[in-house]
């Protein structure tokens, strides 16, 4: 399962999204960095399918089971590693990032979002800290 990490760096913080071996092989990618300054809008959404916009571009989708991989719609692509029955944490991001938005599934996705919210608690910076997923 997907892991959500923020690593301290002098810019503020990277948020990384590291996927467990299998949903790296159908994303085809292992990592997403993302810098912390780029995340515009934080959010929780319980229903992991409501969390994904668009059609698939690269990965797969399991319906009723999982989702991983980039999604593209009109607004752009979003990078999305989802999972039934766990809540998803909803990264809205700036128009410079390569992504839309990043959708993780992380057990604990309300204390995630609210570190993660721009202007967040510096807590979070302190170290490397994760939510595995």
């Amino acid at each position: 399962m997907a892991r959500l990490v923020v690593e301290r760096d002098a810019d503020g913080g990277t948020v990384v999204v590291r996927l467990a071996w299998w949903e790296a092989l159908l994303a085809r990618r292992r990592v997403v960095r993302v810098p912390r300054a780029w995340v515009a809008a934080t959010g929780v959404e319980p229903d992991w399918w409501r969390a994904m916009r668009g059609t698939p571009v690269v990965g797969r989708c399991r319906p009723g089971r999982f989702c991983v991989g980039e999604r593209e719609h009109v607004r752009g692509r979003d990078f999305v590693a989802v999972r039934a029955g766990v809540p998803v944490l909803v990264l809205d991001l700036r128009p410079a990032a390569p992504f839309a938005r990043l959708a993780v599934s992380v057990p604990d996705a309300g204390e995630a979002a609210r570190a993660l919210r721009p202007g967040g608690d510096a807590e979070e910076e302190s170290g490397p800290e994760a939510a595995s997923g």
